[in-house]
């Protein structure tokens, strides 16, 4: 076996980019409705936009230290790493702009006509002049830029058009055998505004849907906004940039955390530029006037893409009242024994409860907390917070709960990648209603996903609780696949109250009876369970190892992986993003199997389940097999000891591991090649399958 480390593992980089084509197959898969082959290219573009904010930009920041980074990035230097990486994008923006093609070409044969500025029909040209007049032009920022001393901020976040004026020659004297005068050109920025819906619906004609981009609303009326100048010709070409994301956190001693993550999201707009998208038809002067100006150089990533940028608008597109071009959308399914008017809470306190949303209905959590927040016996609420949804019911019942004179401990992670803002608004709500806040440890992202409440139950404190592997945030929960296990096992929910109290006096190390606690305990756990099946299988006993996770790309970790892989264990890995193991090695991996399952929605639980000699233990966790979630982040990672979610469990992973149809296997080559079918099996889509698993449990379960 190989030692070096370029053929022992696969750049987390490259998986990555890997992981976003298969987001990009599914745009281009044609079995997928139409205006979800849009959603599914606006997502790619999204996740494009947010990794260049994040990991190019934290690569960029390592080639410019003047180290190679070959160490940290597995074998192969920062500088030709980002290189590698922008000779990627390149290929799949290209890629993206053939499958958009492809995608208005079959929207045109379903009636629905996307039309640029060039393309408008009498009868709608009144309408785009009209709306560009009352909609458009007020909240339009144009800059003339020739004469600036200084160039302006560009905003990551929006797209703009450059604008090139060649004005018309100025009248001269003749002198015979004068140089006819040079041209003069004038260039102009004009920012796209955000408080308009990109995509424009214009009026219906002949039984057919017109659809325009704001862009080319705008292209349409540039005579409009550059009337006061004598040109002869004017053009206008779409540029993006991408700024570096990452925080730096004042170390000033006098500032809040509150003022200091506020102070860092503000100064993140003036981010170094770290990717430059083009239009690729923009003329050449044009494009290098903007380079040179806004110091652009060969550091930095830059793309040359199509006519339109920022094409994660394509997430929002409306549908046209066209549900025949969507998924059928299938309604949250309910769980047995739990109901939405009785009291969630004294069903608990029977037995445990797992919640598997989006396929059952994530409002059992909504449930349980506004009726904590009533309950005159509850007398406190603990819960951790990452991500939240906009007007976000978990922050209204928890306000609610301190109202009611509940004392309410929120640890909230103001640090929460690209939720920053959103999450010190919400802290600044209820530090205002007297909800007790935590604001994280020095070096530690909070990331679990926990919640405990204490009852006064017969003149003791009784615990209720739950604990999950995604965020509390109902929007997300429509489309992410988590799992929530509802508990009274009042020794999980003491360890829980534990974490707190790290939270509160974090020098002080806790053990932990039941929950497995990054960053102290979660990668020894994780080894001792893998050594066990590695005993097993050398004791000639049944020995495997399932697991489902977002990333693996811990080095150690997937060493620990290879090593019971040549001890005979059986290794089965859902991995739906970065996957840096390199399975189906001789001599390495050869026992190991990893697919990535991309659909309708976003694969995101986490579930370990160790074969322990045919006496399964089952975990569900907010943690991946990635080194930042292992020893740099407050996880947790929770055993199931009912043995009815247990199976549970066991049979939502088979049921994913059987899945033939958005299946692509992991590999070497990052080729994204999909499971394909044995000859006379039966076509098995995961995701609906599973939720045909519940609902058929549901009516077993019934009769």
């Amino acid at each position: 076996m190989n030692s070096d480390s370029k053929y022992r593992y696969i750049d987390r980089e490259k998986s990555w980019l890997a992981f976003n084509a298969r987001v990009l197959q599914e745009a281009a898969d044609e079995t997928v409705p139409l205006l979800d082959r849009l959603r599914f290219l606006g997502i790619f573009s999204n996740n494009l936009d947010e990794f260049f904010r994040v990991r190019f930009a934290a690569i960029r920041r390592l080639s410019l230290s003047g180290e190679s980074g070959e160490k940290q990035l597995g074998g192969i230097s920062a500088e030709q790493l980002l290189k590698d990486i922008t000779d990627i994008v390149i290929k799949q923006q290209s890629e993206s702009l053939r499958v958009l093609e492809i995608i208005e070409s079959k929207l045109r044969e379903k009636d629905i006509i996307i039309v640029n500025e060039s393309e408008l029909d009498p009868e709608h040209e009144q309408f785009v002049k009209d709306f560009f007049i009352q909609k458009v032009s007020p909240e339009l920022v144009t800059i003339i830029l020739n004469d600036l001393a200084e160039f302006p901020l560009l905003k990551d976040t929006s797209g703009y058009l450059a604008i090139k004026l060649v004005m018309k020659p100025q009248e001269k004297s003749k002198v015979l055998g004068l140089v006819k005068p040079k041209k003069e050109i004038r260039y102009a920025l004009i920012e796209m505004p955000k408080n308009i819906n990109r995509i424009v619906e214009l009026p219906n004609k002949d039984w057919k849907q017109y659809i325009m981009l704001l862009d080319d609303v705008i292209r349409y009326n540039l005579s409009s906004i550059f009337n006061i100048f004598d040109y002869e010709s004017i053009s206008a070409h779409m540029i993006k940039i991408t700024r570096d994301a990452q925080l730096d956190i004042d170390s000033d001693m006098s500032k809040s955390m509150l003022q200091k993550i506020a102070t860092s999201v503000k100064d993140r707009r003036i981010g170094e530029p770290v990717r430059f998208v083009y239009d690729k038809k923009m003329d050449k002067d044009t494009l290098t006037f903007f380079l040179d100006r806004m110091h652009i150089d060969k550091t930095d990533s830059i793309i040359p893409g199509g006519r339109y940028h920022n094409r994660r608008d394509y997430m929002n597109f409306p549908n046209l009242g066209r549900f025949d071009l969507l998924y059928q959308q299938k309604q949250p399914l309910p769980v047995k024994g739990l109901s939405l008017e009785g009291s969630i809470l004294n069903k608990i306190a029977q037995k445990d409860y797992l919640i598997s949303a989006p396929y059952q209905t994530f409002s059992y959590l909504i449930k349980f907390l506004r009726e904590a927040a009533l309950d005159p016996k509850v007398t406190s609420i603990k819960i951790t917070l990452y991500r939240l949804a906009k007007n976000s019911q978990i922050i209204s019942s928890l306000i609610n709960a301190a109202k009611n004179g509940k004392r309410v401990v929120v640890q909230i992670e103001l640090q929460a990648r690209f939720d920053e803002a959103s999450n010190i608004s919400y802290a600044e709500q209820m530090q205002q209603e007297g909800i007790e806040l935590i604001f994280g440890i020095k070096g530690l992202k909070v990331h679990s996903k926990i919640c405990v409440i204490e009852r006064l139950e017969n003149g003791k404190n009784k615990r209720y609780g739950f604990i999950s592997t995604g965020n509390f945030n109902e929007s997300t929960a429509k489309i992410y696949t988590d799992v929530t296990l509802f508990t009274s096992h009042q020794q999980i929910l003491k360890d829980i109250n534990k974490i707190f109290e790290f939270f509160d006096v974090n020098y002080r190390l806790h053990r932990y009876k039941h929950l497995i606690v990054s960053p102290h305990y979660t990668r020894s756990k994780m080894y001792k369970l893998i050594d066990r099946e590695i005993l097993n299988a050398q004791a000639g006993n049944n020995a495997y190892i399932n697991l489902k996770m977002n990333s693996l790309s811990d080095f150690d970790m997937i060493d620990k992986l290879y090593d019971a892989s040549n001890a005979g264990v059986k290794i089965k890995l859902q991995v739906r993003g970065i996957c840096s193991l390199i399975p189906g090695v001789k001599g390495m991996s050869e026992n190991i199997e990893a697919i990535s399952i991309v659909d309708n929605f976003l694969e995101h639980s986490r579930i370990f389940i160790f074969c322990n000699n045919d006496d399964p233990d089952v975990y569900i966790s907010s943690a991946d097999f990635m080194t930042r979630n292992l020893d740099g982040r407050v996880e947790v990672t929770c055993p199931i000891y009912d043995p009815d979610i247990k199976q549970h469990l066991i049979d939502n992973f088979n049921v994913g591991w059987k899945g033939n149809v958005k299946a692509r296997y992991h590999s070497e080559k990052l080729d994204n090649k999909y499971r394909v079918r044995k000859e006379n099996e039966p076509v098995f889509r995961a995701q609906l399958e599973t939720y045909n698993f519940y609902k058929n449990s549901l009516n077993e379960d019934n009769e």
